[in-house]
């Protein structure tokens, strides 16, 4: 039994069973896939896959139950070289960020400039993605921190530690009678009612994204209808649309910046919408090298490596 036999397993079930996409991210040959695929299972007795002549079809019966012990092994290989790496090669190595887009665009730069500063021999690799693909890179090994607002406290084999909390804007072109309403309004100690939003067309994010959630549970709890012409995953395509004047966007309180953003006017939305939390997450059973403690304290300074350990040994969730 070796690792690569191990690593034909894993890769041929997370790409659908397809040799040829497996020996391209093995870097070998679909013949040497498939013996090494043959071998293990000639040495535990089992077919792991049934098949169609050559191809593989699925995974069989002992093949699910062999695939997440493949999986550990494999993690904690992962993880043997990394607690070497860490006395071989302290103070360098590779550091694998998954992020939304809102957090790659709006909470990670000053971040990553600090955390440079601090150790110039790291090379940060920085993956975006949805939520759910922020925590399959993690599941999967491809990423050791992970960072965004939802979904990432659905998989018991994360710790979704919690980072800050942010609120909504709505933005409008300049000149808008909806930001002349606020501030009417704002002069009056009052603010600007769901009712009234809910008249106009809305730009926002994607289903899954940046506390969307929030946006549709309030419109839903008073009866409302959200009238959304265009969604989408970053707040500077919905700034976009919204100058353009299809709509009134729901942003990221964050996302708005008053010298870059001059030809919009924001309005705070926290009243409407429920806070947000933006959490950072590592796998529970990750080595996590001295510089990845490095990284979640400078991201949240709470989080210092004791409290990371505490959360990860299950006492601080």
């Amino acid at each position: 039994m070796n690792f690569q036999q191990l690593r034909s397993v894993r890769e041929a079930q997370r790409r659908g069973f397809n040799l040829t996409e497996v020996a391209l991210a093995l870097h070998t040959s679909q013949p040497g896939v498939s013996r090494q695929i043959r071998e293990l299972e000639d040495e535990l007795g089992i077919e792991i896959f049934h098949r169609a002549g050559k191809r593989l079809t699925g995974l069989t019966e002992p093949g699910r139950n062999v695939l997440p012990i493949v999986e550990r092994l494999l993690h904690e290989a992962d993880n043997l070289k990394r607690a070497g790496d860490d006395y071989a090669q302290a103070g360098s190595g590779t550091l694998r960020i998954a992020a939304t887009h809102s957090q790659a665009r709006y909470a990670l730069p000053p971040v990553v400039r600090d955390f440079r500063a601090a150790h110039p021999d790291v090379t940060l690799h920085l993956q975006q993605g949805s939520p759910q693909q922020v925590a399959r890179l993690l599941l999967d090994g491809e990423a050791d921190v992970g960072i965004a607002t939802e979904a990432l406290t659905q998989y018991t084999e994360l710790v979704a530690l919690p980072c800050y909390r942010w609120t909504h804007n709505i933005i409008v072109p300049l000149g808008h009678p909806l930001a002349a309403e606020a501030e009417a309004l704002a002069a009056e100690g009052q603010v600007l009612s769901l009712a009234r939003l809910a008249q106009f067309p809305i730009v926002t994010y994607e289903s899954g994204y940046t506390g969307r959630a929030h946006i549709d549970d309030a419109f839903s709890k008073a009866g409302l209808e959200l009238n959304v012409v265009l969604a989408a995953m970053d707040a500077d395509v919905i700034k976009t649309y919204v100058d353009l004047g299809l709509g009134v966007g729901i942003v990221a309180a964050i996302a708005y910046d008053e010298q870059r953003d001059q030809h919009l006017s924001a309005i705070d939305a926290r009243h409407l919408f429920t806070d947000n939390l933006t959490r950072l997450a590592v796998r529970r059973d990750a080595y996590l090298r001295d510089y990845i403690y490095a990284f979640i304290a400078t991201f949240a300074a709470p989080l210092d490596r004791a409290t990371v350990d505490q959360a990860r040994s299950g006492h601080g969730d």
